[in-house]
Protein backbone atom coordinates (compact mmCIF):
# COMPACT_ATOMS: atom_id res chain seq x y z
CA UNK A 1 0.00 0.00 0.00
CA UNK A 2 1.43 3.74 -0.83
CA UNK A 3 1.46 6.18 1.44
CA UNK A 4 -0.44 9.63 0.16
CA UNK A 5 2.42 11.80 -1.57
CA UNK A 6 1.52 15.89 -0.71
CA UNK A 7 1.01 18.23 -3.62
CA UNK A 8 4.20 20.05 -5.47
CA UNK A 9 6.45 20.42 -2.37
CA UNK A 10 8.79 17.88 -1.37
CA UNK A 11 8.21 16.62 2.33
CA UNK A 12 11.82 16.47 3.60
CA UNK A 13 14.83 19.92 2.83
CA UNK A 14 18.35 19.21 2.10
CA UNK A 15 20.41 20.76 5.20
CA UNK A 16 23.45 19.93 6.09
CA UNK A 17 24.60 19.21 9.77
CA UNK A 18 28.06 19.68 11.55
CA UNK A 19 30.29 16.68 12.06
CA UNK A 20 29.99 16.30 15.96
CA UNK A 21 26.00 16.86 15.93
CA UNK A 22 25.62 14.42 13.12
CA UNK A 23 27.64 11.97 14.40
CA UNK A 24 25.27 11.94 17.58
CA UNK A 25 22.41 11.93 15.52
CA UNK A 26 24.09 8.74 13.86
CA UNK A 27 24.90 6.93 17.28
CA UNK A 28 21.05 8.03 18.47
CA UNK A 29 19.40 6.18 15.30
CA UNK A 30 22.30 3.05 16.05
CA UNK A 31 20.77 2.85 19.72
CA UNK A 32 19.24 -0.52 20.98
CA UNK A 33 16.28 2.19 21.93
CA UNK A 34 15.79 2.95 18.66
CA UNK A 35 13.06 0.03 18.14
CA UNK A 36 9.65 0.06 16.68
CA UNK A 37 9.49 1.72 14.63
CA UNK A 38 13.11 2.75 14.29
CA UNK A 39 13.70 6.80 13.24
CA UNK A 40 15.58 7.56 11.04
CA UNK A 41 17.74 10.79 11.28
CA UNK A 42 15.59 13.24 9.45
CA UNK A 43 13.09 12.11 12.41
CA UNK A 44 15.90 12.38 14.89
CA UNK A 45 16.66 15.80 13.61
CA UNK A 46 12.92 17.07 13.71
CA UNK A 47 12.44 16.11 17.25
CA UNK A 48 15.51 17.80 18.18
CA UNK A 49 14.14 20.63 16.14
CA UNK A 50 10.43 20.51 18.17
CA UNK A 51 12.03 20.05 21.64
CA UNK A 52 13.79 23.65 21.27
CA UNK A 53 10.83 24.57 20.28
CA UNK A 54 9.12 23.46 23.33
CA UNK A 55 10.92 25.28 25.61
CA UNK A 56 10.37 28.77 26.89
CA UNK A 57 11.70 31.40 24.46
CA UNK A 58 13.12 29.06 21.58
CA UNK A 59 14.65 31.91 19.55
CA UNK A 60 16.84 33.63 22.83
CA UNK A 61 17.75 30.05 23.72
CA UNK A 62 19.16 29.51 19.90
CA UNK A 63 20.69 32.96 19.25
CA UNK A 64 22.10 32.43 22.76
CA UNK A 65 23.65 29.37 21.86
CA UNK A 66 25.08 30.39 18.48
CA UNK A 67 26.48 34.06 19.46
CA UNK A 68 28.16 32.29 22.43
CA UNK A 69 29.24 28.59 21.31
CA UNK A 70 28.80 28.03 17.94
CA UNK A 71 30.31 30.90 16.79
CA UNK A 72 33.55 29.93 18.82
CA UNK A 73 33.94 26.74 16.48
CA UNK A 74 36.16 26.64 13.39
CA UNK A 75 33.95 28.21 11.02
CA UNK A 76 35.70 25.33 7.96
CA UNK A 77 34.52 22.34 10.49
CA UNK A 78 32.98 19.52 8.09
CA UNK A 79 28.87 19.15 7.54
CA UNK A 80 27.31 15.97 6.77
CA UNK A 81 23.96 16.59 4.24
CA UNK A 82 20.84 15.62 5.71
CA UNK A 83 17.36 15.87 5.22
CA UNK A 84 14.81 17.40 7.53
CA UNK A 85 10.79 17.21 7.22
CA UNK A 86 9.30 20.60 5.80
CA UNK A 87 7.49 21.92 8.81
CA UNK A 88 10.95 21.79 11.03
CA UNK A 89 12.69 23.69 8.19
CA UNK A 90 10.19 26.61 8.33
CA UNK A 91 10.23 27.01 12.16
CA UNK A 92 13.68 27.24 11.48
CA UNK A 93 13.47 29.33 8.46
CA UNK A 94 11.49 31.76 10.28
CA UNK A 95 14.12 32.76 12.62
CA UNK A 96 16.88 32.67 9.91
CA UNK A 97 14.53 35.80 8.40
CA UNK A 98 13.72 37.08 11.61
CA UNK A 99 15.21 40.77 13.15
CA UNK A 100 17.42 38.77 15.00
CA UNK A 101 19.12 36.93 12.75
CA UNK A 102 19.98 40.41 10.91
CA UNK A 103 21.80 43.79 11.26
CA UNK A 104 23.17 44.53 13.61
CA UNK A 105 23.52 41.04 14.78
CA UNK A 106 25.74 38.29 12.94
CA UNK A 107 23.56 36.50 10.53
CA UNK A 108 23.26 32.92 11.05
CA UNK A 109 22.55 30.27 8.25
CA UNK A 110 20.39 27.42 8.36
CA UNK A 111 23.16 24.89 8.92
CA UNK A 112 23.92 26.93 11.59
CA UNK A 113 20.43 26.56 13.07
CA UNK A 114 19.97 23.14 12.60
CA UNK A 115 23.09 22.44 14.18
CA UNK A 116 22.69 24.25 17.30
CA UNK A 117 19.09 22.38 17.66
CA UNK A 118 21.13 19.09 17.99
CA UNK A 119 23.54 20.40 19.78
CA UNK A 120 20.99 22.40 22.78
CA UNK A 121 19.02 18.76 22.83
CA UNK A 122 22.67 17.65 22.88
CA UNK A 123 23.61 18.82 25.92
CA UNK A 124 20.37 19.50 28.01
CA UNK A 125 18.40 15.67 27.54
CA UNK A 126 20.71 12.79 29.21
CA UNK A 127 17.94 10.55 28.38
CA UNK A 128 17.65 10.26 24.25
CA UNK A 129 13.98 8.26 25.20
CA UNK A 130 12.70 12.00 25.08
CA UNK A 131 14.26 12.13 21.22
CA UNK A 132 12.60 8.87 20.45
CA UNK A 133 8.83 10.03 22.35
CA UNK A 134 9.04 13.75 20.41
CA UNK A 135 9.83 11.88 16.98
CA UNK A 136 6.75 9.47 17.21
CA UNK A 137 4.45 12.61 18.13
CA UNK A 138 5.72 14.09 15.21
CA UNK A 139 5.17 11.38 12.75
CA UNK A 140 1.94 11.07 14.24
CA UNK A 141 1.04 14.73 13.75
CA UNK A 142 2.66 14.62 10.28
CA UNK A 143 0.20 11.75 9.27
CA UNK A 144 -3.09 12.93 10.73
CA UNK A 145 -3.02 12.31 14.55
CA UNK A 146 -1.42 14.19 17.78
CA UNK A 147 -2.51 17.90 16.77
CA UNK A 148 0.01 20.28 17.53
CA UNK A 149 2.66 17.40 18.64
CA UNK A 150 5.53 18.89 16.96
CA UNK A 151 5.52 22.06 19.09
CA UNK A 152 4.87 20.12 22.36
CA UNK A 153 5.83 17.18 24.50
CA UNK A 154 3.37 14.95 25.43
CA UNK A 155 0.32 15.74 23.70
Amino acid sequence: MERPVSGDQPEAIETYVWVDEHDWLRDIHKSPENCSPQFRVPDLLGACVSIVFSYDDPPGILFRFLSSKLILRNPHTKRRQERMWREHYELLQGLQRSPANKYPHPSFSLDQLTTACVAIVKANEADPSRIFVQARLNTAHRNGGASGATRRLGA
